[in-house]
């Protein structure tokens, strides 16, 4: 099997009495978006989240957002994480860890992950008001949580500074693309080698 089968992609859809959503991606892409979950700021992170990780992202999300943006945000966060599972496959030739600290204006956020087939959300970022936008900013935890134990994924957020929400949230996202693009990246060295001593990299 080749270290980087061609395309990685995938196409995940999940409908629930709550939220419709799809989502296409591809690993090997150029960061193209093209995002409508009804959400503003949501659509803007996710466009971020795909320029710089170099993952093009085609995301649709009908939710119920006459209620509020919680199931819209928490299921794009599962089908995104299971479509990144999906393009993966057995995440042979991968470099799998991954690791950025990104500085937004007086924002500073760090994320390391390894893509481990363990899930896991190590989160310590705090936001000074409730809202960016329509979207509450309790909801971006439920958003990385939903990812990180959908594409199993070991994945740790550190806010090192800011005070700004914007900021804040947008240094999350970039700093997850940067460690994606790191994470997904075929390692030249590895060949079609499974990066894990088990040789298998599940849970």
């Amino acid at each position: 099997m080749d270290a980087a089968p061609s395309p990685r992609r995938a196409e995940i859809a999940r409908s629930t009495s709550e939220t419709h959503i799809r989502a296409r991606i591809a690993l090997d892409g150029s960061g193209a978006a093209t995002i409508a979950t009804g959400i503003g700021f949501l659509d803007h992170m996710l466009t971020a989240l795909a320029r710089h990780s170099m993952i093009d992202m085609d995301i649709a999300a009908d939710g119920d957002l006459h209620i509020d943006g919680h199931h819209t945000t928490e299921d794009v966060g599962i089908v995104l994480g299971q479509a990144l599972r999906q393009a993966l496959g057995d995440k042979r030739g991968i470099r799998r860890y991954g690791h950025a600290v990104i500085p937004m204006d007086e924002a500073l956020v760090e994320v390391a992950l390894d893509i481990s087939g363990r899930p896991f959300l190590a989160w310590d970022v705090t936001f000074k008001r409730d809202k960016v936008g329509t979207l509450d900013t309790e909801l971006f935890e439920e958003f990385f949580r939903a990812f990180a134990f959908n594409a199993g994924i070991t994945l740790h957020i550190f806010q090192k500074a800011g005070s700004n929400a914007h900021h804040v949230a947008e240094g999350c996202f970039k700093a997850l693309a940067r460690a994606l693009r790191m994470a997904v990246e075929p390692d030249p060295r590895a060949g079609d080698a499974i990066p894990s001593t088990k040789g298998v990299l599940e849970a």
